[in-house]
């Protein structure tokens, strides 16, 4: 069960030196760094251990969590023949653009989805088949019928044009060429004028983003973020893992405007969060009947693989079932899992929506207690960063899904 302190975003917030948000990657991908979140004892492995109940006090006070520090490599120890890892599938695009006002101002554009796809834009304005919804910067002056020129190193100047401003989003409804009606009929566009869109927190760019910034099975392109606990996988250790019997699943999320918009209300009993795109195929949710028939355990990678899985399930009633379309799902403490047993993270910003998601797995303060110990011994954080393992024995009883 969740406490009136889990509904506070205020209860989320930690302090994270600037050093250890990580710059660059690790290599090989599988030696970054991994926290393994052990199972409490018995007697405090739910309400009782003071996680999801009790006092409120500050990450550090009171017996240490039980964690070991390994590596990403170790995982393929930790998981057990018969599991099933779920990875999002989803290619990041080259969605960052340069372009120009006639003004000679420079403009930054972060190409987000065709324009009304996942949510109705809040103005009156009706898209046409390849206009996009982007982000700009800067935003404020950039008005309807404004002709920017896209620009790229040799490539030949674009004009695109601005139709429309999204008060929601803030961002506006760009005019691409009449052929860019989809990711796929963009995403050629987009790989001669586009750079990857790393973060912002991340300052120092390179050529091998393009590279290192995907998944090693990214395959469907659509997000314009990646989803970072699987760049930890290396093909070394997906090798291991089919050796060891460990089966391998793949969900589609496309990461999106969600993940640009910073939670601002400090109430979440009324949290809402941006849809996103999901695909569940039929061959996944075999995939995840076949891993509960043999005794196995389904464990997400990634933030995203959760919100897929779960997301799809909460619209058929708890099961999951093949989809294909947008869901909204917003997870927190109180919140009673119906696939995800078991999850691979990375660590999270602070007061984000996905520290909420890893809270209702292990507790809000148990959760915080972890990160103290991680920053304690100079874990890395964020996109490039770290990882940690959440065994299914350490998820909260009244979290784990039913019995089946």
């Amino acid at each position: 069960m969740s406490v009136p302190e889990d509904q506070r975003l205020s209860s989320y917030a930690f302090e994270l030196p600037e050093h250890l948000i990580a710059q660059r990657p690790v290599e090989p991908r599988h030696a970054a760094r991994l926290l393994v979140v052990e199972p409490l004892a018995a007697a405090a492995a739910d309400g009782e251990s003071g996680d999801s109940g009790g006092t409120e006090s500050s990450p550090g006070d009171g017996p240490s969590p039980r964690a070991r520090h390994r590596h990403v490599w170790d995982l393929a120890q930790e998981l057990r023949p018969g599991d099933l890892l779920v990875v999002n599938d989803t290619r990041v695009l080259r969605a960052r653009l340069q372009a120009r006002r006639a003004s000679g101002g420079a403009v930054e554009l972060l190409l987000l989805e065709p324009a009304g796809l996942a949510t109705p834009l809040a103005s009156a304005f009706t898209p046409g088949p390849s206009d996009w919804l982007c982000l700009a910067r800067p935003a404020k002056r950039l008005r309807p019928g404004e002709v920017l020129q896209l620009q790229q190193g040799d490539q030949p100047p674009l004009d695109l044009e601005v139709v429309a401003a999204d008060t929601a989003s803030g961002g506006r409804v760009v005019r691409f060429p009449p052929h860019c009606t989809s990711v796929e009929t963009i995403e050629p566009l987009l790989q001669r004028y586009g750079t990857i869109p790393l973060p912002p927190y991340i300052h120092t760019h390179d050529a091998s983003d393009n590279d290192r910034y995907q998944t090693r099975f990214a395959a469907r392109p659509g997000a314009v973020a990646a989803p970072t606990a699987g760049l930890h996988l290396s093909d070394e250790l997906l090798a291991a893992f089919q050796e060891r019997g460990i089966a391998l699943g793949k969900v589609t999320l496309h990461v999106g405007l969600g993940t640009f918009r910073p939670l601002e209300n400090d109430d979440l009993s009324q949290l809402e969060l941006h849809s996103e795109w999901v695909e569940a195929s039929e061959e996944l949710v075999a995939a995840v009947a076949a891993c509960r028939a043999r005794g196995g355990r389904v464990i997400a990678v990634g933030t995203t693989s959760v919100r897929s899985l779960e997301g799809v399930a909460a619209l058929h009633g708890g099961q999951l079932r093949p989809h294909r379309g947008p869901v909204n799902l917003v997870i927190q403490p109180g919140f009673r899992f119906a696939v995800v047993q078991g999850l691979l993270t990375n660590f999270h910003l602070p007061k984000s929506s996905l520290l909420l998601l890893v809270s209702a797995l292990i507790g809000r303060q148990r959760l915080l207690a972890l990160y103290a110990e991680a920053i304690a011994a100079n874990y890395r954080f964020f996109s490039y960063g770290d990882a940690m393992w959440i065994a299914p024995e350490a998820v909260l009883a009244s979290a784990r899904p039913p019995l089946t």
